[in-house]
């Protein structure tokens, strides 16, 4: 008998909350979904979309600007226009946004706007103004994503000192912009910025920049990065950050233990983030954490029966893709469906620098520690014919196998559209394909991935164009 409850209450309208959403109704539950600022989340709202849109324009800027004339193609009167290039950015975030609310009213998903907080087992309250909307649910997912991250004594203004949000919002290019933190985010800035005209200092403590990455990859973006004029301070520590009228400096400890004083006039903090899960009634409820986190079992189970929890907010890897397979494979567990645990080693990491970076498995330092008997082959892009034609022969491919086994443990690129090409080599290791299987695999030619099976040829030392 139907007692008027929905079967699932996701809370965050993210990429983990919408697919949720979305599947869950495709599997015939009754599922309602809130949110309490814009569907899309950070992602498509002021994340993903926003920075690869902008990263766009200063794509077709370098290439005019740098390839064209070599080409044939000779522009004249080149200028930025950078507020034109943030109301396409807008419109870009409007466009995807729009589709997506069309995509949750076909398929009936009741989309509450308001804040959400836990009242007990089974019960949401959803606040808009001074009004609560009671939601009697079955279940419930989690899916409130993360804030941005400072250092201890740094107050992110949004003037001064930005987060990635405040720096997307510019409403003029900075004449210099120092990031602290060169993960992903902090690179891709860099990049932005570089390119547009910026003199930007990229500033990180630990040895390398992109430091989940493989060493190798991480030394040619920063040769390229380098190379393009941007200044990386790597092994560096961060001391007293002063924000003033006509900008900012910043302290540093560089890696040889010198003093140095960092000026800028403006300073991203790129730290990384944190979970989003205060005023969520968690304490009341029970709901276990793990540091800041939610605690999760392997089907994003809290410990509370009929709770779940998804995304930025759990201590898995904080990126969208992830956060939807979460999300899948939480709807499909209340629905009782057969479920696998997701393995995050098979999930892809992309940085859509200039050159872009891409990777999925094992980096060859962490199959070591993990005992492996561990092969390399690397192959660069240069002696790849598609990459001469696009004149983008920067980068290589590096693949990490299995000595004993020849399994495929780990694949690294960076260079031309790695991040389009990684999607091949996740696939590979999830049908835990082998070095052989990569190189017989016939790959059409003059392509870019034709690098990815030479790269498997130069484990055993058999790169045929190298």
């Amino acid at each position: 008998m139907d007692d008027g409850r929905i079967d699932v209450v996701i809370i965050g309208a993210g990429p983990g909350g919408y697919v949720a959403a979305i599947r869950a109704a495709q599997l015939g539950l009754r599922v309602a979904l809130v949110e309490r600022e814009q569907v899309g989340g950070l992602c498509l709202n002021w994340g993903c979309i926003p920075t690869k849109t902008l990263l766009r324009s200063a794509e077709l800027l370098w290439l005019l600007r740098h390839q064209a004339p070599a080409y044939g193609v000779r522009a004249q009167g080149l200028e930025f226009d950078w507020a034109q290039a943030q109301a396409r950015k807008a419109e870009v975030v409007r466009y995807l946004r729009g589709g997506l609310e069309v995509l949750l009213y076909k398929n009936q998903v009741a989309v509450h706007q308001g804040a959400a907080r836990l009242l007990g087992p089974g019960r949401v309250a959803v606040t808009t103004g001074d009004a609560d909307e009671i939601l009697l649910a079955r279940n419930v997912i989690i899916a409130t994503g993360s804030l941005p991250k400072s250092l201890p004594g740094v107050t992110i203004d949004e003037q001064r000192i930005l987060s990635s949000s405040g720096a997307l919002a510019l409403q003029a290019m900075p004449r210099s912009l120092a990031i602290i933190g060169a993960g992903a985010v902090g690179v891709e800035f860099a990049s932005l910025y570089r390119t547009l005209g910026s003199a930007v200092t990229l500033i990180e403590a630990l040895p390398h920049i992109v430091p989940l990455e493989d060493a190798d990859i991480a030394a040619v973006l920063a040769e390229s990065l380098t190379a393009q004029g941007v200044q990386i301070r790597a092994g560096a520590k961060v001391g007293q950050v002063v924000a003033g009228a006509d900008g900012v400096t910043i302290a540093l400890s560089t890696a040889d233990g010198q003093a140095e004083t960092i000026a800028a006039e403006r300073v991203l903090v790129a730290v990384g983030r944190r979970p989003r899960t205060e005023g969520l009634g968690l304490e009341a409820l029970g709901v276990k954490l793990n540091g800041d986190f939610i605690a999760v079992n392997e089907t994003m189970q809290t410990n509370v029966p009929g709770v779940y929890a998804i995304g930025d907010c759990v201590p898995t890897l904080p990126l969208a893709h992830v956060a939807s397979a979460e999300g899948v494979l939480a709807v499909e567990h209340i629905a009782g469906r057969e479920v696998a645990p997701l393995n995050y080693d098979q999930m892809p990491r992309c940085t859509y620098s200039r050159p872009e970076v891409a990777s999925v498995g094992l980096t060859e330092e962490e199959a070591v520690r993990r005992g492996y008997q561990v092969k390399v082959g690397r192959f660069p892009f240069k002696n790849i014919a598609r990459a001469t034609v696009l004149g983008e022969s920067e980068g290589l491919v590096k693949v990490v196998t299995d000595a004993r086994y020849d399994e495929i443990l780990g694949v690294h690129l960076v260079g031309p559209q790695a991040t389009e090409l990684i999607a091949e080599a996740a696939a590979l290791l999830r049908l835990e394909a082998t070095t052989e299987e990569l190189v017989r695999t016939v790959h059409a030619h003059p392509t870019l991935a034709e690098a990815l099976p030479e790269a498997g040829h130069a484990v055993n030392g058999q790169a045929i164009y190298l």
